[in-house]
């Protein structure tokens, strides 16, 4: 089998940029996320459940894991000296690493270290959400807001790891999206997934129904419609909803669906945000076969002009999201 490192040497081969600074890069988050998951997987035997008794720059309750996840993640991004800045969604404001080997890094990372909080204390299934780009800025200078502010097509990588049953980390640097499952006996993460390809249609549909009430019109016309009993097109579908971004998506890349967060009466513009969460993801489910939009339009277009930018998410099967368009 195949372990994760030697099949970055090996992509690094036929990658526009051969430098190796690439390689490096997803080797720390490599790194990190072997931390992250020793924590995630002994969380009831240690001391790292419950909140810290504070809020994120998202106004939401921090957990102890979104804390450690957060700073293990910079920590590993940094020692390397190849990403000159950092935006965290744990964070109000980007981090200048501002090192002699990092004013030289041609790279920034965008993430969500630890998605799905509000499942932590339950033992379901959380993620952490990744994001690259190459700097605007010269090299050599002070990284700056235009570096993170950038659409997604100009991504150079993304992925997620999901910390489960089994914990597996998937990614793509624009060819192809690859999964890797985490062999703990050993301390090892091989190739699992080869060239995943997410079905052109499914039979999963996910959203907090809950919010029905406060959705638009479109969106409660799809639901509707996914209730319907027709045959010929596989319904009604089976509704299927975890909480945590990471834990839907994969599920549903895998097997066929669409997830949903629209906007609501109380949040016009989503919940989810544009560089930590929909980017990455809409990078992956397009390198897979599959889309992503607001409603109206492809999520990887949108221009940001926040770093905590706020967008309606409906990502999946491409028919499934072209017919939620379709309503719109």
């Amino acid at each position: 089998m195949q372990t994760l490192g030697e099949f970055i040497i090996e992509q690094q081969k036929d990658h526009q940029d051969a430098s190796g600074e690439l390689s490096k890069l997803l080797s720390s988050i490599k790194l990190a996320t072997k931390i992250v998951n020793r924590e995630v997987s002994k969380a009831g035997l240690v001391d790292i459940l419950g909140g810290v008794g504070g809020e994120n720059i998202q106004g939401e309750e921090q957990q102890k894991l979104d804390v450690f996840a957060n700073k293990h993640f910079i920590k590993a991004l940094q020692a390397r000296g190849v990403v000159c800045g950092i935006a965290s969604e744990e964070n109000e404001d980007f981090i200048d690493c501002n090192t002699e080997d990092s004013k030289q890094a041609k790279y920034v990372v965008s993430m969500d270290p630890l998605d799905g909080s509000s499942n932590i204390d339950v033992n379901v299934s959380i993620g952490t959400i990744f994001s690259i780009y190459k700097r605007i800025t010269p090299v050599g200078s002070p990284v700056e807001l235009k570096d993170f502010l950038q659409k997604g097509i100009h991504q150079v990588a993304a992925g997620y790891v999901l910390y489960g049953a089994s914990s597996m980390l998937v990614y793509s640097t624009g060819n192809g999206v690859n999964g890797f499952t985490f062999d703990p006996s050993i301390g090892t993460v091989y190739l699992s997934h080869p060239n995943i390809k997410t079905p052109e249609k499914g039979k999963i549909y996910s959203i907090n129904e809950g919010n029905f009430n406060s959705f638009e019109q479109p969106i409660k016309s799809y639901i509707d419609y996914c209730k319907q009993e027709d045959k010929s097109s596989l319904r009604p579908y089976s509704a299927r909803y975890i909480g945590s971004l990471v834990a839907d998506f994969h599920r549903n890349l895998i097997k066929g669906g669409v997830y949903l967060y629209p906007s609501t009466s109380k949040a016009p513009n989503g919940k989810l945000r544009l560089l930590y969460e929909c980017n990455p993801l809409a990078f992956l489910v397009e390198q897979a076969g599959g889309m992503a939009t607001n409603g109206k339009e492809r999520i990887l277009e949108i221009q940001p002009t926040e770093l905590h930018q706020r967008v309606p998410f409906v990502i999946g099967s491409k028919k499934m999201v072209e017919k939620v368009s379709a309503m719109h």
